[in-house]
């Protein structure tokens, strides 16, 4: 496993990767996530962690293109589950179906793989028979989280 790099931002609002020993563009480490190398983003003044913010930027440049990922609704129902009672299940819903979803591509991946083995049909089959297997699993978890405790 490839050791964490470290990007300093500092107060004028530049990255530096001090790995690299340059300066780096939000572009730049969304290519250091597309190639899934670890790092963190830390505040030079401050010294807090503050990776999370910048893969929120990261998103945000991504939405203000021409085809965004979230819809107005869907930010909406993120909103809504921010705080109350569904924020927990709402969190594992999400983390859940993420997780699924790479799975899936992976799945898929290995089944174009081995398109002789079979039909392309049945590969098709048994990835839809696992979707539905995954998300009958998830879905009695976050109902089952939302239950009041007895």
């Amino acid at each position: 496993m490839a050791e964490e790099r470290i990007i300093k931002k500092y107060p004028n609002r530049r990255l530096y990767d001090t790995t690299q020993s340059c300066y780096i563009t939000l572009n730049d480490v969304r290519d250091l996530v597309l190639a899934e190398t670890p790092f963190k983003v830390i505040d030079r003044q401050s010294g807090e962690d503050i990776t999370r913010s910048i893969l929120l930027q990261i998103i945000m440049e991504q939405e203000s293109g021409g085809y965004p990922l979230f819809s107005a609704d869907i930010l909406e129902q993120f909103i809504r589950n921010y705080s109350g009672a569904t924020r927990k299940g709402f969190m594992e819903y999400m983390e859940q179906s993420v997780a699924l979803f790479t799975q899936q591509q992976e799945s898929m991946r290995e089944q174009m793989h081995k398109v002789l083995a079979g039909t392309p049909m049945d590969a098709w089959l048994k990835v839809g028979e696992q979707n539905m297997q995954a998300w009958q699993k998830m879905q009695e978890s976050i109902l089952g989280s939302l239950q009041p405790k007895k």
